[in-house]
């Protein structure tokens, strides 16, 4: 028995634009994910322990450098800053038929994706080149340039 989507009950619509906006700014720790899939995505809880993890490891291992005590959240950043373009850049209809099968609403989104996809690739590339540079001063000189 094949079931109708409007059998299901009525569907909350999923704004594209916040989806990207809560990558962008709270990725880190999975805001996104929760408010796309509900508090059951294992992948929003990997970015939301990524942030006591790092705590932890800072803590504990004081005289390491600072990119290995955060490296869980660095790597979450990362991350959250390839789902903001994944988010950002899917087009309306796609986003539609994705996480809005039965909400009976188009999304529109405009000029706030655009801009926060720049903001996104400033941001993303300073933060991978700084993780690249730090981390072969690591590994080259055993942090001799900081």
């Amino acid at each position: 028995m094949e079931s109708n989507p409007a059998d299901l009950g009525p569907s909350t619509h999923k704004s594209k634009t916040l989806a990207t906006f809560l990558a962008l700014l709270l990725g880190p720790v999975g805001l996104h994910r929760f408010y796309l899939h509900g508090l059951a995505d294992r992948w929003g809880w990997l970015h939301a322990i990524s942030l006591p993890l790092s705590a932890l490891l800072l803590l504990s291992n004081p005289e390491l450098p600072l990119l290995v005590n955060t490296l869980p959240l660095v790597i979450s950043m990362l991350a959250a800053s390839i789902e903001t373009f994944v988010l950002g850049l899917m087009p309306d209809e796609k986003w539609d038929a994705r996480y809005n099968p039965t909400s009976g609403i188009a999304s529109d989104s405009r000029w706030p994706i655009a801009l926060m996809m720049v903001v996104n690739l400033f941001c993303g590339a300073t933060l991978l080149l700084t993780v690249l540079a730090r981390g072969f001063d690591l590994m080259l000189t055993g942090g001799a340039y900081g």
